[in-house]
């Protein structure tokens, strides 16, 4: 084992002032007034800044339209430029994702002869909720079939109580019992844990399940073991996500190599592809934008905060007190948490490396349908990280002093730019950029502007969307193997899905995000919404139930 240091609160001088508003969930969490309503007011200004865009548009159309034709091509000029821009990450994200897949990481991490990579441990999370013993299995498969020693891996099963039954009539607790009996014994340690319901002060998801769940494992394994918390990497993985057999090393490698190993967050690329080929058209072509997105991020580092699945050390986790257990994107807020925290010396390290998930899938179309948009609206939900930056960065300034106004300016217009990009940029570009012509009355519809407004724009829109092209073209390269009940003319519609790509950036892209803005902006909080996971029956891997006993068939 190693020395004795032991996870301990932080000794960095945080006083209990920044501690108290850095577990904020929302405005009413914070007690002095003041503070509430200039946090309500910041959580009023996504939304104000989304639907103000919107307004302004439609009404200087009628009020300005010269002035809006030439905003409208000065915008499209700026998307295809943008477009281009995030091209060329994506490329270059691809192409590192490909040279990483190739290193056995293991041999380089023997390479380093001043990195003592076996005193590493992997501390590895599982939230789980109702998902079926099929999903959960598949998970620990492929997380037992890892080039990295199992003997340094210490994992937890987290349960809610709050679930009874999985998607197929399974027992959850059943399925945790049974994933203990098939797998307990394959690593360093196993815990199996269950996150009791109604707890006060918290909101039911994932954050305040892995937090139960790390703070378990650090009181039943980690410190009993004596086991120094600066040698614990741990890894949170959505319970469908599945590991590629060099995952551990790439993220030791990364862990140990990289400037500050305790002020750094590790993140792969989600790819949402475990089911892609049962997926319909829909589900695909947001799972690959998805994907291709986060692989555009990996190029931006100076912009990059945490997602889905992701590590960090142990030792600052516990110096901040874990995941917020009372917000939705605990996945996102644990970098501002840490960001704050720290004074601004944090940062997110990109693995360049995937790991996958599932599609998001219903067992019917229109069940899909709406699943997706639930799954878009909650992730755009993260838009309430914008106010608690937003004061963190106040608080800063009024009374610590210890971030710089720049990385202040550079982070504000950043997360502010972004939400509001994905909440208005595709009704603009699509269906907004034709109100001159409609609204600008006769004087701006006999102008040589008003003639050309349509021609230019699409002119711009098709050069952009010359991208589509090769987001087909990489979507099949990063396709899983084919199935055997799938033919090969199954491709074609991989390729032809992409058309659908114009009314899914407005449908599932700003509608949700306006959506989600709109009710931060209301003070209507949202809860967490669980992303049902839902995959063809496999016949090799069943539970069936009755009243006398369970057992896997």
């Amino acid at each position: 084992m190693q020395g004795a240091a032991r996870p301990r609160p932080a000794s960095n001088g945080m006083n209990s002032e920044l501690k108290y508003y850095l577990r904020a969930g929302k405005a009413g969490d914070l007690t002095d007034p003041k503070e509430r309503r200039i946090y309500r007011a910041l959580e009023m200004l996504p939304g104000f800044l989304g639907w103000g865009t919107l307004i302004a548009v439609v009404f200087l159309s009628w009020a300005k339209p010269v002035w809006i034709a030439v905003f409208i091509i000065a915008f499209d000029v700026y998307w295809l430029a943008k477009t281009v821009y995030l091209s060329f990450h994506l490329r270059s994200s691809f192409k590192k994702m490909r040279e990483n897949q190739s290193v056995n990481w293991l041999e380089k991490l023997a390479g380093e002869k001043d990195k003592d990579w076996r005193k590493i441990y992997h501390l590895i999370i599982f939230p789980m909720y109702n998902e079926s013993f099929a999903v959960v299995k598949q998970s620990f498969d492929r997380l037992v079939q890892s080039n990295y020693p199992l003997n340094r891996f210490i994992v937890v099963l987290s349960q809610e109580e709050r679930a009874r039954l999985g998607p197929e009539g399974e027992s959850v607790s059943e399925t945790g019992r049974l994933i203990e009996r098939e797998f307990g014994d394959k690593f360093f340690r196993f815990l199996l844990t269950v996150h009791p319901q109604d707890i006060a002060g918290e909101l039911a998801g994932k954050g305040s399940n892995e937090t139960l769940a790390a703070k378990e494992a650090v009181e039943k394994i980690i410190n009993p073991l004596e086991i120094a918390s600066e040698n614990v990497l741990v890894s949170v993985f959505d319970v469908d996500t599945n590991v590629p057999a060099d995952f551990f090393g790439r993220l030791t490698h990364a862990f140990l190599t990289c400037e500050k190993p305790l002020r750094s967050s590790f993140q792969p690329i989600p790819f949402f592809t475990n089911n892609i080929w049962e997926a319909p058209a829909l589900a695909r072509t947001i799972a690959f934008s998805a994907t291709f997105w986060h692989m555009m991020q990996q190029e931006r580092p100076e912009k990059h905060t945490t997602f889905s699945s992701h590590s960090m050390c142990l030792k600052p986790l516990v110096e901040i007190g874990f995941w917020q257990t009372n917000i939705v994107s605990e996945d996102s807020r644990i970098f501002w948490q840490c960001f704050l925290f720290y004074d601004g010396d944090w940062r997110t390290v990109s693995l360049n490396y995937p790991v996958s998930m599932d599609a998001n899938v219903a067992p019917t179309f229109l069940g899909t349908v709406k699943s997706i948009y639930k799954q878009q609206r909650r992730w755009a939900w993260g838009a309430e990280n914008i106010p608690y930056a937003l004061f963190g960065f106040w608080k800063d300034s009024k009374t610590f002093k210890k971030i710089t106004s720049r990385t202040k300016l550079f982070w504000a217009f950043h997360k502010i730019e972004g939400f509001h990009s994905w909440a208005t940029n595709a009704l603009i570009i699509f269906m907004l950029g034709w109100l001159p012509l409609i609204l600008g009355g006769t004087a701006f519809n006999v102008s040589v502007l008003s003639y050309n407004l349509p021609k230019i724009t699409r002119i711009l829109m098709a050069a952009a969307m010359i991208g589509l092209v090769s987001s087909a073209a990489l979507s099949i390269i990063l396709l899983p193997s084919r199935p055997v009940q799938y033919g090969r003319r199954k491709f074609v519609w991989m390729v032809l899905q992409w058309i659908l790509l114009p009314l899914i950036i407005i449908v599932f892209g700003s509608f949700p995000a306006l959506d989600a803005q709109s009710r931060l902006m209301l003070g209507r909080y949202m809860g967490f919404w669980v992303t049902p996971k839902h995959r063809k029956r496999d016949a090799n891997i069943r539970m069936h139930t009755n009243n006398t006993n369970k057992t896997i068939i």
